[in-house]
């Protein structure tokens, strides 16, 4: 009995490590080009905007991360750290934008209540957000993606916890430059 149990657990065991290629991940590589976008968003500085496409941000590092929902416990946290280190972020020449399936209003709201400081963009379709490999309808997956100021993605998170994520790209960022 104990010999079957063994070869159970082994058996086991190499099945699942010997298809790895049943794990996708669609996500842009580290030197691909960085896929562009054109959606709609929210920035609380900048009103009158209602449009962002990735060309916006030529010739700056772009923190780009993708957020399940606007007023959940964890997007609420990945929001704050990243406003609360915008500063930092600024003094290395890098926007930091929030990607979701919500709508501008939602975001403007979110913004205004949870004191977000940068661009959110609508993404309700998750057309761009599967291009980055983070959509799992009907919402994003939480990715982050550091964009060179030339276009190409430098960095990436897959499947992030929120806690202390922002703080973890900043030190990315800051050996990068």
């Amino acid at each position: 009995m104990k010999n079957l149990v063994i070869n159970i657990f082994i058996s086991f065991f190499l099945l699942i490590n010997c298809f790895p290629a049943l794990a996708f991940d669609f996500a842009p590589e580290v030197g691909d080009i960085a896929p562009n976008f054109y959606l709609k968003g929210f920035n609380k500085k900048l009103k009158t905007k209602t449009n962002w496409e990735l060309n916006d941000f030529k010739g700056k590092w772009l923190i780009m991360y993708f957020y399940p929902k606007d007023f959940t416990a964890g997007c609420t946290l990945e929001a704050k750290g990243f406003s609360e280190l915008k500063n930092d972020f600024s003094k290395y020449n890098a926007e930091i934008v929030g990607i979701s399936a919500d709508n501008q209003d939602s975001h403007e709201s979110f913004c205004s209540e949870k004191s977000i400081n940068y661009t959110l963009l609508s993404d309700p379709e998750g057309i761009i957000s599967d291009k980055y490999g983070s959509w799992i309808p009907p919402f994003s997956d939480r990715n982050t993606f550091l964009i060179s100021p030339e276009g190409k993605i430098a960095y990436r998170w897959i499947s992030v916890l929120p806690l202390n994520h922002a703080k973890e790209v900043l030190n990315v960022l800051m050996k990068k430059i």
